[in-house]
């Protein structure tokens, strides 16, 4: 058996987590750490959550914390056996051991179990079907420490049945290949096999799941290889994604991007024709309202709004910045950059301070524009003026400027 030590592993072990572990040994009950945060240790990540496994029944928990003084946080996890306890300032998520006796392809009925192989067996990748001891012994049924060492995605057990269990499996199974998978392709043909005869099973399931999983995955590696393949499998159509999607400019842009933090919305719009296609994909998906006007704003400016020639190269996007009347149109054009691969440009228009245009009403008062219609006139004629010089004319330039106009 394989026993972990790592630094990452050792820093787990807070006031609170030291008294958890207490309680547990006191009375018997086995606990371990479970699923993807057995799989970052393993890794040298530090996990951002860590859920834990039992042996304990809900009802046991609830009666030794209660008995110890403990605070139980209510999360409405009980019926699937989660409780949570809080101690030292810390929350810790703890789930009984359990078997699913039925599932309908989104949720389960489960009932309690002490077999740690039983409940490693009802979960999706071999990857995540790992527990760790608190003394670090590794429990591993299902060989996912190798694959995790070949960065190799693997279903626990038979690939469709885990498939049909709970169809959402198919994108995870995409979003950790995208996150442990060394190359594109590495895929075994039999679970390619099962996706695609259960890529159906996906029109079943919300739209928020499938938003949830999928920016995960426009955001990780081999992007492009996954969702050409989320095409040839026939997944494409039951997640809100185009039937004739554009999978040219798909390649193109997630290339231009790997580097620059795109938002999700940036890398999926190289996908669509229209805006059509941004408005079926927020019916299916339910996306946000800042998600869809960006999609939009990409669809509509991505090909005329374009970097200028020579040392004005920049003046375009402030150009449209300032003329702009809507909100969070700086993100926008930051995010259109990314879309066109324009790193250099981005990062002036990150630094370039949007200023503010000298002339008010008040100075044309001054010196004799009395009427509101003229005065308006007038500030507009400075405006065009002060643009053209590319915002540099300061107060006392474009007040002259007026007395020529």
């Amino acid at each position: 058996t394989m026993r972990l030590q790592a630094p990452q592993f050792q820093a787990l072990f807070t006031p609170g987590l030291r008294s958890v572990a207490e309680l547990f040994e006191k009375k018997n009950y086995e606990l371990r750490i479970a699923g993807g945060a057995v799989r970052d240790l393993l890794s040298g990540v530090t996990p951002q959550d860590i859920d834990f496994a039992t042996t304990a029944t809900p009802a046991e928990m609830k009666e030794m914390f209660t008995a110890a003084g403990v605070r139980l946080i209510n999360n409405k996890g009980e019926k699937h056996g989660t409780i949570t306890a809080r101690l030292h300032e810390q929350n810790f998520e703890i789930t009984t051991l359990r078997i699913d006796v039925v599932t309908d392809g989104r949720h389960a009925e489960v009932e309690f179990t002490t077999d740690w192989h039983k409940d490693a067996e009802r979960r999706d990748l071999t990857v995540n079907s790992m527990f760790l001891g608190l003394d670090g012994t590794l429990y591993d049924f299902f060989n996912g420490y190798e694959d995790l060492k070949n960065k190799k995605i693997r279903f626990v057990g038979k690939a469709a049945e885990r498939i049909q269990e709970d169809y959402l499996r198919i994108l995870r199974y995409f979003r950790f290949y995208g996150r442990i998978a060394e190359k594109p392709g590495d895929h075994e043909p039999v679970t390619l096999e099962a996706i695609k005869e259960n890529a159906k099973g996906l029109a079943g399931i919300s739209g928020e799941r499938i938003w949830v999983e999928l920016k995960k995955i426009l955001l990780g590696n081999h992007v492009n290889h996954l969702v050409q393949l989320m095409y040839e499998l026939d997944i494409a159509q039951y997640i809100g994604l185009p039937l004739g999607g554009n999978l040219e400019e798909f390649a193109r842009v997630s290339k231009n991007i790997q580097n620059l933090s795109p938002k999700p919305m940036t890398v999926l719009t190289s996908l669509f024709r229209g805006k059509d296609d941004v408005t079926n994909l927020d019916l299916r998906l339910k996306i946000s309202k800042e998600e869809k006007n960006l999609g939009l704003f990409l669809v509509k400016h991505r090909q005329e709004l374009t970097k200028g020639s020579g040392p004005e190269a920049l003046r375009p996007y402030q150009d449209f910045l300032m003329d702009s009347r809507e909100a969070n149109t700086n993100s926008k054009i930051f995010e259109l950059l990314k879309y066109q691969g324009e790193e250099q440009l981005l990062k002036e228009m990150q630094e370039w301070t949007v200023p503010s245009f000298p002339v008010s009403g008040h100075d044309l008062r001054k010196m004799g524009v009395s009427s509101g219609k003229e005065i308006g006139t007038a500030l507009q004629q400075l405006r065009d003026e002060w643009k053209k010089s590319g915002y540099h004319m300061d107060k006392e330039e474009l007040l002259s400027c007026l007395k020529k106009l």
